[in-house]
């Protein structure tokens, strides 16, 4: 990939608008055409892409064209920390990128799993380098030390679990399904209806037996499969068992909310909430972070006591975000996070997008059509088709877009 429309003037100053090449992850659960058909990528390979990284994370950053070489942009943002980020989040985030942009897509649900807060990051990362764990080691929780709060935006239906549902709910949809094998657990719950026994209940399901678990799932699939034409839980739970076979990550429909996505719909995903990624493909934006706590469906490492420390187990709902329309062209999906805010932007002939002189650092990722991107002081101009992502800094003074187009954009909040 090249950059020709910036490398007559590079070396001065990296305050320019520039073309991103983004590293891919491939992982079992990931999808064979998804992020293939978006990035225009041969069809040669048989492997899957589970998720497309823009950012720069330590793991895998993205490169910048910097005077005719690719360079690491983790690299050249130390290098010129103000001029990419800009001032206010320059010292804010220690002269680093805040966020990772992504694009996810599941064709398999993803892990029972959980994401640490700032405080359990820190300490988890601190003990893990203690104890000589190597970043690279399958054993390892924590990548880094960042919490990793995220939103989740679907370009396809997207199927998730998040957030506890009622105790009472629990209990009845458990009673329905694992009335046999869960006799014991479920007489012991009712006794204490409470965050406490919601806590002893998924940890008594995820540390028993192997062989036990199993012969829950057995009891809960036979139920399910009575009642899966008109039962979205028990349709969820076939599907997952159909890859994790007796696996008592199976059960987590009967706790968690399920949710199914329309494209264009989002949901916050905060620290300690407990979810699972069922299939899709998706946007997503999250803090600078790869810490992840499993807990089932997974053949990546599980530590059952680190989630359970992470996890909230407080009873919520599973609220979609309702984005606010933000002039002409451009829709913010509002959340909680400071590090990152996620908006899409929609061009039509006859019309552009024009972009705050107030702005910080973004990523804007083109997943359908055609546009143009100008810098509005020096003039400019940089094409975008699908499958391209490019880099604006902040001392980019402003800068427009117009054509027939819809991006993606990450930013961070001033």
């Amino acid at each position: 990939m090249t950059d020709p429309q910036f490398s007559k003037n590079q070396g001065k100053t990296f305050a320019k608008i520039r073309v991103l090449d983004n590293p891919t992850q491939e992982y079992e659960w990931g999808s064979k055409t998804e992020i293939q058909n978006l990035l225009g990528l041969s069809k040669t390979s048989n492997k899957p892409i589970a998720e497309l990284w823009m950012g720069a994370h330590p793991k895998d950053p993205s490169k910048v064209m910097v005077e005719g070489e690719w360079e690491s942009l983790k690299e050249v943002i130390e290098k010129d920390p103000e001029s990419i980020l800009g001032k206010e989040i320059a010292q804010r985030f220690f002269n680093r990128l805040p966020f990772l942009f992504k694009v996810l897509a599941a064709d398999q649900p993803l892990s029972v799993q959980v994401h640490p807060n700032l405080n359990q990051a820190r300490e988890g990362f601190t003990r893990e380098n203690r104890l000589g764990i190597s970043l690279e080691a399958p054993e390892r929780n924590y990548k880094d030390e960042n919490h990793k709060p995220e939103i989740i935006c679907a370009l396809t239906h997207f199927h998730i679990l998040k957030g506890f549902r009622q105790v009472e709910e629990i209990l009845k949809l458990m009673e329905k399904t694992c009335p046999v094998t869960l006799s014991k657990e479920l007489s012991s719950f009712k006794t204490k209806p409470d965050f406490h026994g919601l806590r002893h209940f998924i940890e008594t399901l995820m540390t028993m037996k192997r062989e036990r678990q199993r012969r829950v799932v057995e009891e809960a699939i036979d139920r399910a499969e009575r009642h899966t034409s008109k039962d979205i839980t028990s349709h969820c739970m076939i599907e997952i068992n159909y890859f994790y076979p007796g696996d008592i990550g199976v059960l987590s429909p009967l706790y968690l909310h399920p949710v199914r996505l329309n494209p264009g719909e989002a949901v916050y995903v905060s620290a300690g909430e407990l979810h699972v990624y069922l299939g899709g493909l998706g946007i997503e934006l999250m803090a600078n972070s790869d810490n992840v706590l499993r807990g089932g469906l997974t053949s990546k490492h599980i530590d059952i006591n680190e989630l359970l420390n992470v996890v909230n187990f407080r009873v919520e709902s599973a609220k979609k975000i309702q984005s606010i329309r933000k002039g002409i062209c451009e829709e913010v999906y509002p959340t909680p996070a400071e590090e990152f805010l996620l908006s899409v932007v929609s061009v039509h002939q006859g019309e552009s997008f024009i972009s705050s002189t107030n702005r910080s650092v973004e990523i804007l990722l083109c997943i359908e059509g055609t546009a143009h991107v100008r810098d509005l002081e020096t003039g400019e101009v940089l094409p975008l088709s699908k499958g391209i992502s490019i880099l604006v800094p902040a001392g980019v003074t402003q800068y427009g877009i117009t054509g027939e187009a819809v991006l993606y954009k990450a930013s961070v909040p001033l």
